[in-house]
This record gives structure tokens, C-alpha cells and sequence, in this order.
């Protein structure tokens, strides 16, 4: 999200109806967003790979990009989350990394619900230091299918709780 145009993962534009809830969102919050600044989040209006029942919103922002190319800290992240109204992914664990605690999480994650996590350096970062700075974890087996979840299927709506 920046604060003229939006778009998913790629940049190449099309249009797709599991895309209108989260437009219709930024549309909102977009005179809001500095110029320069991206809001970087997951769009969870659709079911893509296992249906979420509960969620607090059908889209959650992972991270905030300045005019400078860097990536807020997380409590500032938070700050600008709170101002936008926009719904942060669950923060597991918040503290100095360590190693036991995370893979102790990875054991003690409910994969039927939940298709992994990410960790980040809480401090501020530049684009150049993403690599190193952010990694992701995902559930054993957790793409099964050849074609993109788009290609062929119906919508299935995710459901918000209430």
C-alpha cells in the first residue's frame, strides 16, 4: 500500500476479485500514508492454502517502508499501525533472539491452523540488510499444489470473527 496505488506481491496489476475488500481498506487510510512510504501486509480476504475461521481482519500489516527504503522498528510499526487502524499480525514472541525459544515455538505451533511465522529484527533496517535481518518458516508440506490458488478455484471468503 502507498498512498497513491496499491498492489498484491507482484506489481503487475490485474485485478482479482479476492483483491476488492483490501482495496476498498486502503482507500480509507491512503491520504493518511506518508508520501514514499509502503505498507507491506498479507490480504487474507480468500482462502489460499487452509481456511482461517477467527481472524481480527482480513488484512494484517507485517511492516512499514519509509521514504528512505528502510523498514520501521516494530514499536514504531505498531505506532503507525495504531494511527491507520490497520490490524498487526500476532506477535508470538517479542525479546533478545533465542534460538530454544524459537524452535520451541516451531514444535509447539498448531499447523492445521496456522501456515507459519516470521521473524524479525525489532530495530529499524535498511532494504539492503532484508536477508539478514527477516526469515520466514512455514508448515512441512505446505504448498501442495502445482498452480497458483487463484488459477481455477472459487473464492472462498475467509471469516472474520465476530
Amino acid at each position: 500500500m502507498y498512498n497513491d496505488h496499491i498492489h498484491a506481491r507482484s506489481v503487475d496489476g490485474r485485478s482479482h476479485p479476492s483483491r476488492d475488500w483490501v482495496k476498498q481498506m486502503w482507500s480509507q487510510i491512503a491520504h493518511e500514508i506518508p508520501i514514499g512510504w509502503r505498507i507491506c501486509g498479507e490480504n487474507l480476504y480468500a482462502e489460499h492454502s487452509i481456511p482461517y475461521t477467527n481472524l481480527p481482519s482480513l488484512f494484517m500489516g507485517f511492516s512499514i517502508w519509509n521514504d528512505h527504503n528502510e523498514c520501521l522498528s516494530w514499536d514504531e510499526t505498531l505506532e503507525w499501525f495504531e494511527i491507520l487502524g490497520i490490524e498487526p499480525v500476532p506477535v508470538l514472541y517479542d525479546g533478545i533472539f533465542d534460538e530454544d525459544k524459537i524452535k520451541q515455538l516451531y514444535k509447539s505451533s498448531d499447523w492445521e491452523r496456522s501456515e507459519g511465522y516470521v521473524i524479525r529484527k525489532a530495530a529499524q533496517f535498511p532494504y539492503g540488510a532484508f536477508k539478514i535481518c527477516v526469515a520466514k518458516y512455514v508448515r512441512e508440506n505446505h504448498i501442495q499444489t502445482t498452480k497458483h490458488w487463484m488459477q481455477g478455484r472459487p473464492i472462498i471468503p475467509n471469516k472474520m470473527r465476530k
